[in-house]
């Protein structure tokens, strides 16, 4: 007997399950009497984690995909937008120590490659500088788009910082209202598995037994059905990334038209690194550290005398700081029997680069698109996913680690042991070993949708100092022409955006205010 899939039950809410819950309800018409029945459960009294406010461009097209409106996620949300990463004091520690991730591709990078071109004559200007002009809309404060452009078009591409606990409950009002989702407030007392070994049911304290033919774990660090019933077990990779601590607070801006920074701020210190990400209302900050480097106490002060400077002492001293265990690492797989894993349940690492929700995203991407259509053609999409995600996972490892090992930071053992050869992964140092002879590009990499493409590797390559032996490489007529033509192209398109990109603050105030207007 063929065993059609026509329910999901997805346990567990916060970002990661109603993610979920709207991808897959929208992807496979919930609302309608023929789709896949989407149900999630939620125990009432738990509480997100709430530490992702950080997204990635991808998360544009799955607010659009759930059939979301940009202006009213913008207006419910506190959001900011996002235009990459501004790591300071990773290379040297000192105070003009800075260079940047963005967003936007390098200037002609679909056809091109101008890092062997930089490398030999751009020297006056950092990598990001000269090949890209979001670095000079971050430095400025400027937004990616105009309240004219269309919603989730982009001038300048973007992602954004939100408020994660309003964006779980505007996901959830739009699922339950718009998408056709049953949810049910209660909690699993017990995994009940058929002979198969599948889960056939979930008791519940007030609902009884639920049925489903496709289970989704999104129960947060618990791991209640992939962790606890299957006992997968969790590949720790604290080896690779030392920092399992974070301290974050809830900063205030002083007054109501400060500029909202349109980036993420990484900026290292002694034992980890500080994030600070600009909402509309509030600004997220926290000191992420190594316990095996320093401790709670050293870095709480170091937090307190980053946001001196900028709310004053008495506010940061009477700010709320709630500490966040950290354990890097993920399933060993992610899709067991019925039962798939999505979000915490699977894995956390660092939120160095926001890989978090994307992770959420990609996850919830897959399955609905990859849907098994039966029970007997599960097993098969179950290995294609946990292939796709060990490497994704492996992935941003290695791109997480690379920040560390070229450093120069000699302040703190954190540094230094970050460079030891046997923490870094066999697959970064053969890339790295390849790289000291031959630029990064896309060949460099099998997967046909990277996490991160080999624009992001140079980025943070040469934004840390990173040489690539050039000496023996010989530039033709041809590349040097395209080089000078796309570098002078983006130095115009500098000043073009400089001059006419109102302010991020300005930009979010008409949002809010009109919302996005069409011409």
């Amino acid at each position: 007997m063929i065993q059609p899939i026509r329910s999901v039950v997805i346990v567990g809410g916060g970002t990661a399950g109603w993610i979920t819950a709207g991808t897959v309800a929208a992807k496979h018409h919930a609302y309608s009497e023929h789709g896949i029945k989407v149900t999630l459960i939620e125990a009432p009294d738990i509480k997100p984690i709430g530490v992702g406010e950080g997204t990635w461009p991808t998360m544009r097209n799955t607010l659009r995909a759930m059939g979301l409106s940009e202006t009213e996620f913008i207006r419910e949300c506190n959001v900011g937008f996002k235009q990459g990463a501004k790591f300071a004091k990773w290379v040297d520690g000192s105070d003009d120590d800075f260079y940047y991730h963005p967003l936007v591709l390098p200037a002609g990078f679909l056809e091109g490659n101008l890092a062997p071109y930089w490398l030999l004559h751009g020297q006056g200007q950092s990598f990001s500088e000269a090949v890209c002009f979001q670095e000079a809309l971050c430095e400025h404060s400027l937004a990616p788009k105009l309240v004219t452009t269309p919603e989730y078009e982009a001038v300048a591409n973007y992602a954004y910082h939100l408020d994660a606990g309003r964006f779980s409950e505007f996901l959830k009002k739009h699922c339950l209202e718009k998408l056709g989702v049953t949810y049910i407030s209660d909690r699993v007392t017990k995994v009940n598995s058929a002979e198969n070994g599948d889960i056939a049911s979930l008791s519940t304290e007030q609902n009884g037994d639920l049925e489903g033919d496709l289970f989704v774990d999104c129960t947060g660090f618990h791991s209640l059905l992939l962790g606890k019933h299957y006992k997968v077990p969790f590949v720790d990779r604290s080896d690779v990334l030392f920092v399992d601590r974070a301290l974050a607070v809830h900063a205030p801006y002083l007054n109501e038209n400060d500029d909202i920074v349109s980036h993420t701020v990484s900026t290292g210190q002694e034992a980890g690194w500080i994030w600070d990400i600009g909402l509309q209302t509030r600004r997220g900050v926290g000191h992420v550290y190594s316990t095996r480097h320093t401790d709670r106490e050293r870095a709480e002060e170091a937090l307190m005398a980053y946001l001196e400077p900028t709310i004053g002492r008495s506010v940061a001293h009477n700010l709320s700081v709630r500490e966040i265990p950290i354990t890097s690492g993920h399933r060993a797989h992610f899709w067991q029997n019925n039962c798939v894993a999505i979000g915490l349940s699977s894995g956390f690492l660092e939120p160095l680069e926001a890989s978090a929700l994307v992770l959420v995203e990609l996850s919830a991407e897959m399955l609905a698109e990859q849907m098994p259509t039966c029970r007997q053609s599960m097993d098969i999409i179950a290995k294609r996913f946990n292939d796709t995600f060990r490497y994704r996972w492996d992935r941003i490892i290695d791109f997480l680690k690379l920040h560390y090992i070229l450093t120069r930071r000699t302040d703190n053992t954190f540094w230094t042991d970050n460079q030891d050869p046997d923490t870094i992964p066999d697959s970064l140092k053969e890339l790295m070993e390849l790289w000291r002879y031959q630029h990064p590009w896309d060949h460099d990499f099998t997967n046909r949708r990277e996490v991160f493409p080999a624009a992001s590797y140079q980025y943070v390559l040469y934004g840390m100092g990173f040489k690539t032996e050039s000496e023996h490489i010989r530039l033709t007529e041809e590349e040097i022409a395209f080089a000078q033509r796309n570098m002078y192209e983006n130095q115009q398109r500098i000043r073009q955006l400089v001059a006419n990109m109102p302010t991020h603050r300005e930009l979010v105030n008409k949002i809010k205010e009109y919302g996005f207007q069409k011409i």
